[in-house]
């Protein structure tokens, strides 16, 4: 992927969230509330830069991606 995603302001957000929620797990905090409101605007974001996330396949690599991002760098 050409986007770095960690400089966009919904992924910033996304790890201050994920931070203060005190939740172990990336995976699990995506799943709902504040953090699948933050990763659906993310993915929005990712789609206005030109990334094509509308294969299931290509949103959970993105998906995934996000999750090991989130527990490398805001855990």
């Amino acid at each position: 992927m050409s986007w770095d995603f960690t400089e966009d302001a919904a992924f910033l957000a996304l790890c201050d969230a994920y931070k203060e929620s005190g939740e172990p797990s990336a995976m699990e905090f995506l799943a709902h509330g504040e953090g699948a409101f933050h990763f659906q605007e993310l993915s929005q974001n990712a789609a206005g830069e030109g990334i094509d996330l509308s294969d299931s396949d290509d949103l959970e690599a993105f998906q995934q991606e996000v999750i090991d991002t989130l527990e490398e760098l805001c855990s």
